[in-house]
């Protein structure tokens, strides 16, 4: 073991180890526990370890390998899982101490289909409360730092995930990605995060945030990880209504671990104007974007400037919709269907929870509940968000507020669809900044929001779309200790794509990992 090294590791080179025997996947997923025991103290990635059926999953890998039985590429890949995403019979927090008793009684969709590929599960990351973030600050149990600068953030709210996998405590990790919580920490953290098309992955086993936005995506060390880990995980499952297979044409087969170079030639990628010269932008990002298009230049890809003219109003209307739907799905958090943790902390803290309420009225047992069990089990931004929601939903300002924004998503979307009559891919920033000082932003909600106004309009318009760093920083056979870099924060691009044209950021971005690679 002493030859693999775990930065080099990626899902194909763990695979073809695997294979031709120079490691064990009981070795590895050994190896990376004593990596990332010692590595999390620092970083703090991970709420939960599943130290012993990962290895227990290890073992059956490698028993089928030695009786010669053929496993697929994820057989034995160390993977970390945001703890949002059910695993049955481990924790299941969403970062948040109304769950902190909670084990999840059933699989996700997404890990029944990794289980089928023999995954190992090394545990679960964290992440914002309820994945209300984007700095992984508002957990409930602690603060996820960035591997590349332990004083700055590892973006929110998939930090826990972005981290362990920049950090080498995971070979790729699942996260969820509601405004664009997987691409933003990924940028972040110098990783590759892909959120796919609104449906195309399965939301069973998620722990809903905002129904019509939530996606689980990828997180990964290469372009070509992420195809690997979206194919597995994608497709229709009849629990969840809103997904589907993708339509007749677009199948996701093995051509999207093995693009033609003759049809990246062909791709025209559009350059929205609202994007690239917005007020507020650090000129570290602009010059960074202009790197990376002057490498794909080399490809032979066509630019083409455009217009995405209700792009001003997506943040906007984002913080009406998604706080609308927060606090119809967090409405299940009453005391009574989950665990309540509140009694010993009432009992010490009794005149801070008055029997009676504001109007004088003595509260009945069931309103007891409902104000204990959600006054402490819910944080401040998770409140925010439910109180929000509630105002925007309520009568008379309903018209006023969420319909109107559902029209504006309309038109958001139509921009999108306008756009893609001339262009194949849309590149832009991934955030207005590299990673920001932890305590630097969470007294000020809105400029927190702010840091996620390039991520947020192909969620809206349930598009799918990947962060890919510009320069590689943590990248295979790269090398480089993360608790020590010497080039400066990682900063990325995003592709957005067609509905359903995962195939195409996944192509240009394996090509552009090429480049990449010859330049190291």
């Amino acid at each position: 073991m002493s030859h693999v090294a775990l930065h080099n590791l990626t899902i194909k080179s763990f695979h073809e180890g695997l294979l031709s025997k120079k490691f064990s996947a009981l070795e590895i997923t050994m190896a990376f526990f004593r990596h990332l025991k010692e590595t999390d103290k620092k970083i703090g990635a991970y709420l939960s370890l599943s130290e012993e059926s990962a290895l227990r999953q290890a073992e059956k890998v490698d028993l089928a390998i030695a009786e010669g039985e053929e496993v697929g590429t994820l057989a034995g890949v160390p993977l970390a899982v945001k703890d949002n995403i059910l695993i049955k019979d481990e924790p299941a927090t969403a970062a948040s101490k109304i769950l902190e008793n909670y084990s999840a009684s059933y699989d996700a969709g997404v890990i029944q289909k990794l289980k089928s590929e023999q995954t190992v599960f090394l545990g679960k990351t964290n992440l914002d409360e309820f994945a209300m973030g984007s700095s992984t600050e508002n957990s409930a149990f602690k603060i996820t730092r960035n591997p590349h600068d332990l004083e700055r953030v590892p973006g929110g709210s998939s930090g826990g995930s972005a981290a362990a996998v920049a950090a080498h405590m995971a070979i790729a990790a699942l996260g969820s990605d509601t405004g664009g919580s997987v691409r933003q920490p990924a940028n972040f953290c110098g990783v590759v995060g892909l959120k796919p098309t609104y449906g195309a992955v399965s939301r069973s086993g998620l722990i809903a945030m905002a129904s019509s936005l939530d996606q689980i995506g990828s997180i990964t060390k290469t372009v070509e990880d992420a195809a690997i880990l979206f194919k597995a995980i994608s497709g229709k499952d009849k629990l969840d209504a809103t997904s589907a297979d993708p339509p007749a044409g677009l199948e996701y087969d093995d051509e999207l671990l093995n693009p033609e170079f003759e049809e990246i030639k062909n791709l025209t990628i559009g350059l929205p104007e609202e994007y690239l010269l917005k007020e507020g932008v650090d000129k570290e990002v602009k010059a960074a974007i202009e790197l990376a298009i002057k490498k794909i230049r080399t490809l032979g890809v066509k630019f083409k400037k455009i217009s995405l003219p209700h792009t001003k109003y997506a943040i906007s209307c984002y913080y009406i919709v998604m706080p609308a739907e927060v606090s119809a799905n967090l409405a299940r958090f009453d005391g009574i269907r989950y665990s309540r943790n509140y009694e010993d902390y009432t009992r010490n803290n009794a005149e801070n929870f008055p029997r009676k309420s504001a109007s004088g009225l003595r509260r009945s047992a069931l309103e007891e509940i409902y104000f204990k069990q959600r006054s402490l089990g819910f944080g401040e931004e998770v409140k925010r968000r439910i109180i929000l929601g509630t105002f925007v939903l309520s009568s008379g300002y309903y018209d006023a507020y969420y319909e109107k924004a559902q029209r504006v998503r309309t038109l958001i979307k139509q921009d999108f669809d306008e756009a893609f009559k001339e262009v194949q891919l849309i590149l832009t920033p991934v955030s207005p900044t590299p990673a920001f000082k932890i305590g630097e932003k969470i007294s000020d909600p809105l400029s927190m929001y702010l840091s996620d106004i390039f991520t947020i309009p192909a969620s809206l318009a349930g598009l799918p779309a990947i962060s890919i760093p510009v320069n590689p920083h943590t990248r295979n056979g790269v090398g480089v200790n993360p608790l020590n870099p010497k080039n400066g924060l990682p900063i990325g691009f995003q592709l957005i794509g067609k509905r359903w044209h995962e195939k195409d950021i996944l192509s240009l971005g394996q090509f552009y990992d090429k480049i990449n690679y010859a330049t190291q």
